[in-house]
């Protein structure tokens, strides 16, 4: 049987889908094709509107080899398997003469576990809850939300969190919910026939292509406890998310809080001698974490040290003793002991990360103003973990608005541990990570990257400003110039304005003061639901929204309530924060330019992913404020607004306050019109 052209399977796809053929999409879909059947990796930027998903969908699905599809965002995964997925798989039967399955598969705690909701939460007598079943008419919220969520476990068909409408606080979901490591396992468990996370797990395995997120593939690829069905070909979407939710999954804390948890839930079920020493231990840790202060601990202080040691050496006799018990006084003991059993596994590996204290590691204190201290271990890199886990035995592609920083992919393919690609006099990508060696001698995965486009004509449909005669902002203080210049944008553009702020506090100060000399609505990120946040920013187009490091990446308003993106100053990371810091030194000490390779590679995504909030249609107006003169002034200007769209650039701010009244003018009248 002849194999149907992609660009024929493209074409029927994005008839189906009732979009628009472009050529980025076509190119992205014949870089994938090539990738895919030659076992090779790829990077690809797509701008807004290119059709990204279709593009690597087809091509995937053309393979006939088994896909895994993981997203960094609910949105994304909603999109490809209520509308993408299913669309495209109906049009492509006749074409492929075969049916593509598809599903969707997350960590256990995002289904409801049926033997917690119909056994009862194992719970520690000290927590004083009551049995949330047994009150026929709860008033608390977690009472109520608990009996909603009994009746919705008779109704639902996936059990998955997701599909709970309205939702329910994190508190009452994990009432009814357990990690991977408090399972019983299906065989185990009383219902395990009805297990949801074990239905979406066979459904998963006869899947053709499986939707996951970042963090299930980083569980499934890092910690050698295979959650995912074995697979030829992995498309990471919103890939520029990939590091951090890496980093965030090999992560660990410890807090005295969870570690009282944990001995609470092992002292019941050890014998007293045990329970003394493990309690022991956990109130030495408790003293000295009441001292601790936020920072980066290069060395593990001695008394620390200690005391880690002695909560290890406690946790791992627990662990023995766990293993052994079986107390008969205990109701359904099973469950209980499980609970603590994962409660101590993960005390016990954190202490005995932070004792152990590879050179691979950055071990810190933090200060949370309602949990207190914590004390944090996290990789100073994951790059060598992906390199060997993500890249090894499968063809991989990774795709995103923003991959191109500074003009180039190898910033974003240095932090995926890929080497730099490097392009010889016959066009030929090569690999050999600046050492001068042969590509065949390389051993880093081969790789390309390719730049699809944009649909959108960013030179026409957008101004990038820099407020060059800004003073630089400074750590502390008040910028009374920035509020000023912030008031004139907003009220020349009638509203209309994304801020965007490197800080709660500036994000906070910012809305006070345009709310006392400005007649527009101003939300502010914190006061409301973020969903409920956007509903109002799009409905009302003089409204502005004001927030910081979520709105960045997580605003779609297409259209003319948002003509005005404002960031207030480059998002470079905190110069405290001790993971970016000890990265960046870390560069340094390699004779590397650590600022250019962490901290404005940081900002640089940032500003890209901020930037591109503005224009989301081809019929988009608007304009980026950057209100940091070093956008302008200092030499890694370039390298920032390299990143960004390649909108028409200026420093004039009386012209831009023009164009912005000149766009609320059209965007009033049209308005008007439509009313007509």
């Amino acid at each position: 049987m002849t194999k149907p052209a992609l660009t024929d399977l493209l074409h029927a796809a994005v008839t189906a889908v009732g979009g628009t053929e472009r050529p980025g999409q076509v190119a992205m879909a014949e870089a994938v094709a090539e990738a895919v059947d030659d076992g090779t990796h790829l990077l690809i930027q797509a701008g807004t509107g290119t059709g990204k998903s279709l593009g690597y969908l087809v091509p995937a699905l053309a393979h006939g080899e088994r896909v895994v599809v993981a997203t960094a965002t609910l949105a994304l995964q909603r999109q490809l398997v209520e509308r993408d997925l299913p669309r495209t798989v109906e049009s492509l039967q006749p074409l492929l003469r075969r049916r593509a399955e598809f599903a969707m598969l997350k960590g256990r705690s995002n289904y409801v576990c049926l033997h917690r909701l119909h056994e009862g939460v194992p719970q520690e007598e000290e927590d004083g809850l009551f049995d949330q079943f047994e009150t026929a008419t709860p008033t608390s919220r977690l009472g109520k939300d608990l009996l909603r969520l009994r009746d919705w476990s008779d109704e639902t068909e996936t059990g998955d969190r997701d599909d709970l409408r309205p939702g329910v606080s994190d508190r009452a979901w994990s009432q009814v919910s357990v990690s991977a490591r408090e399972c019983l396992g299906a065989a185990k468990c009383a219902y395990g026939a009805e297990c949801f996370a074990e239905a979406a797990r066979e459904r998963a395995k006869l899947a053709d292509v499986i939707v996951t997120n970042h963090a299930l593939l980083a569980i499934d690829a890092i910690e050698g406890a295979p959650v995912l069905p074995p697979h030829d070909v992995l498309i990471v979407d919103e890939a520029h998310e990939l590091v951090s939710r890496v980093t965030g999954v090999a992560t660990g804390e410890l807090t005295p809080g969870g570690v009282n948890r944990a001995v609470r839930r092992a002292a019941k079920l050890v014998d007293e001698k045990d329970a003394d020493r493990l309690q022991t231990a956990a109130e030495t840790f408790e003293r000295l974490m009441e001292l601790a202060l936020p920072g980066r601990l290069e060395v593990v202080p001695e008394d620390l040290g200690y005391a880690l040691a002695a909560l290890r050496d406690a946790a791992r006799a627990c662990l023995t003793a766990l293993g052994n018990t079986r107390d008969k006084s205990v109701q359904d003991e099973n469950a209980v002991r499980k609970q603590a059993l994962a409660a101590m596994e993960s005390v016990h590996d954190v202490a005995e990360r932070v004792v152990e204290g590879s050179e691979f590691d950055v071990i810190w204190y933090e200060q949370h103003d309602r949990y207190g201290a914590s004390l944090r271990v996290a990789p100073l890199s994951v790059s060598g973990l992906l390199r060997e886990k993500l890249f090894a035995d499968r063809s991989v592609v990774l795709t995103s608005a923003t991959l191109k920083l500074g003009g180039g992919f190898n910033g974003v393919g240095a932090s995926l541990g890929l080497a730099p690609e490097r392009v010889l006099a016959d066009d030929t990508p090569r690999r050999d990570g600046g050492t001068g060696q042969d590509a065949a001698d390389d051993e880093t995965p081969p790789w390309r990257g390719l730049d699809a486009g944009s649909p959108f004509d960013y030179r026409k449909q957008g101004i990038l400003y820099v407020a060059k005669h800004l003073a630089p902002p400074g750590r502390e203080g008040s910028r009374r110039d920035m509020l000023d210049e912030l008031a004139e944008l907003v009220g020349a553009a009638g509203g209309r304005t994304l801020g965007l702020f490197s800080s709660m506090r500036a994000a906070q100060a910012a809305a006070e003061d345009l709310r006392g000399r400005l007649e527009v609505p101003i939300l502010l990120q914190g006061e409301e639901t973020l969903g409920e946040l956007i509903r109002r920013f799009a409905e009302d187009a003089q409204t502005c929204l004001f927030g910081t490091l979520s709105l960045w990446q997580g605003v779609d308003v297409p259209g003319v309530n948002c003509q005005l993106v404002v960031m207030d100053r480059i998002p470079f990371p905190r110069p405290d924060d001790p993971l970016m810091s000890a990265r960046q030194k870390a560069v340094e000490e390699h004779g590397g330019n650590g600022f250019m390779a962490v901290a404005a590679t940081h900002a640089a995504l940032l500003m890209a992913q901020g930037s591109g909030r503005l224009v989301r249609a081809t019929g988009d107006r608007g304009v980026v404020a950057v209100l940091d003169p070093r956008l302008e002034r200092a030499r890694y200007g370039s390298f920032l607004r390299t990143s960004m769209p390649d909108f028409w650039y200026t420093t004039d701010g009386d012209q831009v306050r023009r164009s912005l009244a000149a766009i609320d003018t059209m965007a009033k009248e049209a308005g008007a019109a439509g009313q007509a």
